[in-house]
């Protein structure tokens, strides 16, 4: 039986795309659920369910970032 594969090989520049991609549709579902007609709630947790979805994801993607910060200057960031 088959396993999963557990080691990605993903450049900085894949990540970035596959977050761009993501943020990408989370404003087209943005669109799709203001255009949405207000009485179909099931349609409206659908598109939020999907929202969240990508939300967790990008949320995920993040916290896994190891973000530089130089040892040898004085770091000044917002």
């Amino acid at each position: 039986m088959p396993t999963y594969n557990r080691n990605f090989l993903l450049t900085i520049n894949d990540v970035d795309m596959i977050e761009e991609a993501l943020r990408a549709r989370g404003r087209e579902l943005g669109r799709t659920r203001a255009a949405q007609d207000p009485t179909d709630q099931q349609a409206l947790q659908a598109i939020d369910a999907d929202l969240k979805a990508g939300e967790d994801l990008l949320g995920r993607l993040h916290n896994q970032k190891i973000f530089y910060r130089p040892k040898d200057t004085v770091y000044v960031g917002g």
